[in-house]
């Protein structure tokens, strides 16, 4: 580890840091253009094949930028996309953006360091940045959007130049250093340790604009909310939207250990789909829809006014079908397909709603933020990985063997540090935080006295 790095894990003051040279290159996770078609014709597309670890440039900031030693950094789905190379190579990203000028051009390299969720300590700042400082605690949000484009001053996410950081663009979170635009940063939750605080920002803050704010389901108190993968990253967040703002949430989960976990989490009413005898096995036949809703009937007594979907292909059917009368199904994604196919009878003559619904713009991510760091919103970080094993990391969110989130120490030496309000963490309850977590380091044929 370079002295640099060192002298920010031992709290060195802005002027020590600005006194020091940057390293010159850096350790990092990335991806290799010229490896972009290994995975053809392969069933098995082993993202530990394609993720490499060693020694990647510094890029140069612009004038708006900041370069951000990275504690931790955490998996996301779009990491796993990028890893087998689907559903096109993102080197393709980085080539067009490389198109724009300097700016651009730094981004289109042989190679693309991955990730899109970080913390960390800002290390240097653009000529151009205002409001923050070396030496400031921060976590990344990954919606990069231009200031310039006039649409952003209405919601970044429907400017034509918005761009989903460290998947679209290169020098992500999984490096001892990434390269962020200052209006990307965030403050960090004081009392979160560096993994805890990297968990949240991506899966929390999409989960926050489709249940909560202006641009998504708005969900109002008192709403029966289907959440699809109750215990998955995204699932894991809206079960606690749900409850914080006063609606019924309705898990499903895939087994009885997770259902524990949900519950333990708070959520009352938890389906079980192993339990559901599904006619082959899953819900993309025609009598699913009728068999979950009898199940969420029997629990809430009513059809949910909202449906919290992302898992796409094999569930969007039954999604449409369960919802109530005017109910909402409300989506951001399609980890087990895009290609969706549902029965329009169910929604055009019920009055149903499709609400799509892609990242979070900046003010979503800062009132996520707020609500972690007032202790409403908790990590749901199960499992943490060293950068070296980044790719066992992404192997265990592409073959969905974890619960909520799966972080990875970049700079950081150890787990638990950068907690720097330890009182308000004792208050908020170090069970709560750590809950998820604990999951994750116990034989799941533990004793169930412990989510009790």
């Amino acid at each position: 580890m370079s002295d640099f790095l060192q002298a920010v894990i031992a709290g060195a003051e802005p002027e020590e840091l600005l006194s020091l040279d940057l390293p010159s290159s850096y350790r990092a996770a990335y991806l290799l253009k010229d490896e972009a078609g290994m995975f053809e014709g392969e069933t098995d597309k082993d993202v530990r094949k394609s993720l490499h670890v060693g020694e990647v440039a510094m890029p140069e900031p612009a004038p708006d930028e900041c370069i951000v030693a990275v504690m931790s950094a955490a998996i996301n789905f779009n990491t796993v996309w990028s890893a087998i190379f689907e559903p096109v190579p993102t080197f393709a990203f980085l080539q067009k953006l490389g198109k724009q000028g300097w700016h651009g051009g730094r981004h289109d390299l042989p190679y693309h360091q991955v990730g899109s969720d970080g913390s960390g300590v800002i290390v240097r700042v653009g000529a151009g940045v205002k409001n923050w400082k070396v030496g400031d605690k921060v976590v990344v949000s990954p919606s990069y959007v231009d200031e310039e484009d006039h649409a952003s001053y209405d919601d970044g996410m429907l400017t034509e130049t918005q761009l989903a950081w460290g998947f679209e663009t290169n020098f992500g979170s999984l490096g001892e250093f990434c390269l962020v635009k200052a209006n990307q940063l965030v403050r960090k939750p004081a009392h979160l340790s560096w993994e805890e605080a990297a968990s949240n920002t991506l899966c929390a803050a999409t989960a926050y604009r489709m249940l909560v704010g202006k641009h998504g389901a708005r969900m109002r108190q008192g709403d029966v909310v289907l959440v699809w993968g109750g215990t998955g990253g995204l699932g894991s967040y809206a079960v606690q939207f749900v409850r914080n703002g006063g609606g019924i949430p309705v898990a499903v989960v895939g087994s009885e250990e997770k259902a524990r976990l949900v519950r333990a989490q708070g959520c009352e009413y938890v389906i079980n789909r192993s339990e559901l005898d599904l006619p082959d096995g899953n819900f993309r036949h025609p009598k699913a829809g009728r068999l979950l809703g009898e199940a969420i009937r029997s629990l809430v007594g009513e059809d949910p006014q909202i449906v919290f979907e992302y898992l796409g292909a094999e569930t969007f059917g039954t999604s449409v079908y369960v919802a109530k009368r005017g109910g909402k199904i409300v989506t951001c994604g399609s980890s087990t397909g895009y290609r969706h196919e549902y029965d329009n009878r169910f929604l055009w003559m019920r009055l149903k709603q499709i609400v799509g619904s892609h990242g979070f713009n900046y003010h979503e991510a800062v009132q996520t933020n707020r609500l972690i760091g007032r202790g409403m919103i908790h990590p749901t970080l199960s499992k943490v990985y060293t950068l070296d094993a980044a790719g066992e990391a992404t192997r265990a969110v592409q073959t969905n063997q974890h619960v909520g989130k799966v972080a990875v120490l970049c700079a950081a030496p150890s787990e638990n540090l950068g907690i720097d309000a330890p009182e308000l963490r004792a208050r908020i309850g170090a069970d709560k935080i750590g809950l998820y977590q604990r999951w994750g380091q116990l034989d799941p044929a533990v004793n169930d006295r412990v989510w009790r």
